[in-house]
């Protein structure tokens, strides 16, 4: 089974892709929180870490892309956020999409990588991560910069999105992995390893393979009830290739292939 696996992708193709079309049609089929479950999923591991009970925390979010779950944290939790992203194009939306807001000034965004975290050491309470930690390579050194920059007693909460439990030949994991040009995607039990090794206390761990079939079958159904709008937005092969990807990761969903993790840990 082919699942650790890197693949040839910097972070400068990343960047292209969410700085171009394809960004625009991930917010498309997903919102503008551009991720599994899109608000819900954000007001769920919101719950698990205990956010509606506990004001002015200071979260750190990687890979905070358009800013969604940060101005959702901001807003409806009373919570600092920092949004950490790579791609200068989703800062400057996202900062673009805050001005004005009531809850401005409780939000940052910074520019930079997540293997070296532009924060000093113990600077936030809450680590914070949805469905993008795959387009990150290193996950081991992921980890540790958490680490680094969680207080002691703070929690890491993040889902993400993993190899699943059944076997995947390499030439389909190849096309996989370039469609959505991740460099690098991790399996459920590689992240327990890695957060457990790094010390981190594990609370809660969910695989939550069938949830994420679910869901890519209402992006396919979006992508095909809105071909028209892609193909008079973006041109005709980009519908094509689009379709063609998504329905590939929605036969290896179902077949559990792949799927979709929740970790929640604390540091001692």
């Amino acid at each position: 089974m082919v699942k650790h696996e890197t693949y040839n992708f910097s972070v400068n193709d990343v960047s292209a892709v969410y700085a171009g079309p394809g960004g625009k049609l991930w917010e498309l089929l997903m919102g503008e929180h551009i991720h599994v479950g899109g608000v819900e999923q954000t007001d769920v591991l919101a719950r698990k870490v205990g956010l509606d009970n506990r004001k002015n925390l200071s979260i750190l979010d990687i890979c905070s892309a358009l800013g969604g779950p940060a101005r959702h944290l901001a807003e409806h939790y009373d919570a600092n956020v920092v949004g950490l992203d790579i791609t200068p194009e989703m800062i400057a939306e996202a900062k673009k999409r805050t001005e004005g807001k009531s809850y401005e000034k409780k939000i940052e965004y910074r520019l930079g990588s997540a293997l070296d975290i532009p924060a000093h050491d113990a600077s936030f309470d809450i680590i914070w991560g949805q469905d993008a930690w795959c387009y990150i390579r290193d996950k081991k050194r992921l980890i540790e910069e958490c680490w680094r920059v969680l207080k002691p007693g703070g929690t890491l909460a993040f889902t993400d999105w993993i190899w699943g439990t059944k076997s995947v030949p390499k030439a389909e994991s190849d096309y996989l992995m370039t469609f959505m040009v991740f460099p690098n995607m991790e399996t459920f039990d590689g992240y327990t390893t890695l957060i457990e090794t790094k010390g981190f206390r594990l609370t809660e761990t969910v695989y939550l393979g069938k949830v994420f079939a679910v869901h890519v079958d209402q992006y396919v159904k979006k992508l095909q009830a809105s071909k028209k709008a892609i193909v008079d937005g973006f041109g005709a092969n980009a519908y094509t290739d689009a379709e063609k990807g998504l329905l590939a990761w929605q036969k290896a969903a179902h077949e559990d292939k792949v799927g979709l993790g929740l970790w929640i840990a604390r540091k001692p």
